[in-house]
């Protein structure tokens, strides 16, 4: 088998490990953005209107377009042909990373390159991260390793174009995602390393590194004047976009962290088990040798990872998902692992154990999410918004407590509230002063979801929402023992039949 189908092969396997992505409802922070999508209206101090998320427009334009080109999950499936481009970067990148280190003959290059794409394949499609929902995370990592393939190929053929190429890839991937800053890292550092290594002239170190800056201006000039255009200010979209995230600090750092340590927990499990911290365990042991080899992308590589480990470490979330923005920065770490040992033979054979690990953990985890989908799982949230969508009447509104935008838009009605995830309610509306508001205002929700518990964040001013609650609100139910359902007072009675006891099978028909 030619090595440049192991390549298409580890791609299509890409493609296909995210099956799950069929069988299983909305995630949360995919419904949020498809309701911020679908209600957009910019106003100059409200950069999406209806609805406040700290994301900037990039992410919700994608989320809007594929919404209304091919309905609520078509997202899925750019983010199922965003890993193939992955994989496919990946092993144009180590090819480029073989090249640059000394390996001549092309077929030893396309079969380092192979190795490299399956380990990302196995990577990007292990179920233990998440191999359903799509959002700024699995949109952007190939834009990342896209740009830093380019970035190598830059400094190789002293090339303006790709410099350009590779500064807006990278740039456009922070538009998906902010923490996502890798290729910009990756690539700032090559171009300095390069000149100062004397790889390329000054001259043309300059010239790519102008091409590269115009590149990364292009994204943000592009949003900036949407902006400008739609009459939002540029102090609202900063402040949306990048400052709102030390507030946000802020609050996680003052508040009641007990969910985001367990998630710790989690993510270090997770990072360990999908072989992760083995890849970055053989990098940092050899990394004299490679830094022998070729010191430049090395250090570049280097750099790369430990922004991304870092930003992971101080999310203050810890959400799974995290971990496939470190994927592209591991997957340069063992392209010049698998170049060390193809000019070193007499190494051992740590590195294609780690991918074999690699890959029998991604088979493993994907078997163990289809065997629990197949014994049957219930998506409370779905159930929970589907039963009020079927007792409410036309006009009804709901607001949900707690930032549980699968609920809301199960419930198929708007809320009054502006706050669709919790961080964002906490930060900007921290004494709940906005929330009493909408309550007891002349036009309050007539369903309230307890998503979480009321007193959950002590440190809110929770005290008026439960004497709104205890006035003007009949308690209904408790979907599933979980989230409590309540109705505005009325003298017909109200009754919600929340099913949860049937498994959800596939998207279909959603």
């Amino acid at each position: 088998m030619g090595t440049s189908r192991v390549v298409w092969l580890a791609a299509a396997a890409a493609f296909v490990a995210r099956f799950p992505s069929l069988l299983w409802p909305l995630r949360p922070d995919e419904a949020g953005f498809l309701l911020v999508a679908r209600a957009w209206h910019p106003e100059a101090d409200s950069v999406y209107g209806h609805y406040w998320v700290d994301r900037p427009p990039p992410v919700i334009w994608l989320m809007q377009w594929t919404d209304e080109l091919g309905g609520a999950y078509a997202h899925r499936l750019v983010g199922a042909v965003g890993c193939v481009l992955l994989v496919l970067a990946s092993a144009a990148a180590t090819r480029e990373v073989a090249q640059r280190a000394g390996v001549v003959d092309p077929a030893v290059r396309h079969r380092l390159a192979g190795w490299v794409a399956v380990a990302t394949a196995a990577m990007v499609g292990n179920a233990q991260i998440d191999p359903v929902g799509a959002k700024g995370e699995l949109f952007g990592i190939p834009l990342v390793l896209g740009s830093c393939w380019l970035a190598l190929r830059a400094v190789r053929r002293a090339s303006a174009a790709d410099a350009f190429s590779a500064g807006a890839l990278a740039m456009l991937a922070v538009g998906l995602k902010q923490s996502i800053v890798g290729g910009l890292v990756f690539g700032g550092v090559l171009l300095v390393g390069s000149a100062l290594a004397r790889h390329l002239s000054w001259r043309a170190s300059l010239r790519c590194g102008l091409a590269a800056a115009v590149g990364a201006a292009l994204p943000v000039g592009l949003v900036v004047a949407w902006a400008v255009a739609s009459g939002v200010r540029l102090q609202t979209l900063w402040y949306t976009s990048v400052a709102f995230r030390s507030d946000a600090n802020r609050t996680i750092a003052t508040q009641d962290a007990e969910g985001a340590t367990a998630r710790i927990w989690v993510l270090v499990t997770v990072f360990i088990g999908i072989g992760m911290l083995l890849v970055v365990v053989c990098f940092l042991a050899r990394l004299a040798g490679l830094l022998r080899l070729d010191a430049v992308p090395v250090v570049a590589t280097t750099a790369m990872l430990g922004v991304d480990l870092v930003g992971v470490a101080v999310s203050g979330s810890y959400w799974t998902p995290y971990l496939f923005v470190v994927i592209p920065g591991l997957s340069l770490a063992l392209a010049s692992l698998v170049t060390q040992d193809q000019l070193a033979p007499a190494r051992d054979r740590v590195v294609a154990a780690t991918v074999v690990l690699v890959v029998a953990s991604s088979v493993v985890s994907l078997v163990g999410w289809t065997v629990g989908w197949v014994h049957g799982r219930v998506p409370v949230e779905v159930r929970t918004g589907e039963a009020i969508a079927d007792a409410r009447r036309p006009g009804d509104r709901v607001l949900v407590y707690g930032g549980r935008a699968d609920i809301q838009w199960a419930s198929r009605a708007s809320s009054p509230y502006p706050y669709l995830w919790s961080l964002p309610m906490r930060t900007l509306d921290p004494g709940l002063v906005d929330l009493s508001g909408v309550l007891t205002g002349s036009n309050p929700p007539t369903w309230f979801v307890e998503a979480t518990h009321i007193n959950h964040w002590s440190e809110l001013g929770t005290r008026p929402i439960e004497r709104s609650l205890i006035r003007k609100y009949e308690f209904v139910v408790t979907a599933c023992d979980r989230y409590r359902i309540y109705h505005l007072n009325s003298v017909d009675p109200i009754s919600v039949d929340v099913d949860c006891s049937t498994p959800f099978r596939t998207i279909w028909g959603r």
